[in-house]
């Protein structure tokens, strides 16, 4: 059974319409992610009145990680994120910051204005789900004008770089632009987790943490504080 991003499906398990059907539906949270795992239908769904267990193989592009501003923290964050396995992009809209000698690890730097890209990549459908953006401009021009337009979009991930004070700046003027209170609720800002480190390798491993944690639905918890088994491979319904 090969089954698409939107739900729709082609070919069948053999148990009938109604099993193709349920079969789609609770197998879509785990290719939206891009994960190989397996699915458990309970009986509800099985044969013969037992539960079925159907492995999910995803074929998806690799996640992206989208970093706006061309700064020392973008470096390290850019090779962490390549080294996660995401399509990694580095865009600043001043030519002498944003050059490929400087972000080596990235599959993609561009020059332009951080809006007008995320624009121009949402128009040709090129971020989703599993897409990730980080905001690190420190500048309300490029900073206001791109969160705007990324808060309004089904990303996994928006994060911004400042101190609490820049923070609170920053919301008011979204707020001025019209971004709605259930849109801010998204940003994640400052960004990344409270790892203790200040060094941009560890910063960077911090944001890297936050957004794995958001794609996965981490519980961003030490295992050692949290019950229940170490890896949560498998998906059941009922």
């Amino acid at each position: 059974l090969a089954v698409h991003p939107d739900g729709s499906y082609e070919g069948c398990l053999g148990g009938g319409p109604a099993l193709d059907r349920a079969a789609a539906v609770h197998v879509r949270d785990l290719l939206l992610a891009g994960r190989t795992g397996t699915a458990e239908l309970g009986t509800a769904g099985g044969l013969c009145g037992q539960p079925l267990t159907l492995l999910v193989e995803s074929a998806a592009d690799a996640p992206r990680l989208i970093i706006y501003g061309a700064i020392d923290f973008a470096s390290a964050l850019a090779r962490i994120g390549s080294f996660l396995g995401h399509r990694v992009t580095v865009c600043d809209a001043r030519p002498v910051f944003a050059t490929p000698a400087r972000f080596p690890e990235a599959d993609e730097v561009v020059v332009d204005w951080p809006h007008r890209h995320l624009a121009a990549e949402r128009e040709a459908g090129r971020v989703d789900s599993r897409t990730a953006v980080c905001v690190l401009t420190h500048d309300a021009k490029f900073d206001v004008p791109l969160l705007a337009l990324a808060l309004r979009l089904p990303l996994g991930y928006v994060g911004a770089m400042g101190s609490r004070r820049t923070h609170a700046a920053r919301e008011r003027r979204l707020r001025e632009e019209g971004v709605p209170a259930a849109a801010l609720a998204r940003l994640r800002s400052p960004i990344g987790l409270d790892l203790g480190g200040a060094t941009p390798e560890e910063t960077a491993l911090s944001i890297a943490a936050e957004f794995t944690a958001a794609r996965y639905g981490g519980s961003i918890l030490p295992l050692a504080h949290r019950p229940g088994p170490v890896h949560r491979e498998r998906t059941t319904v009922p």
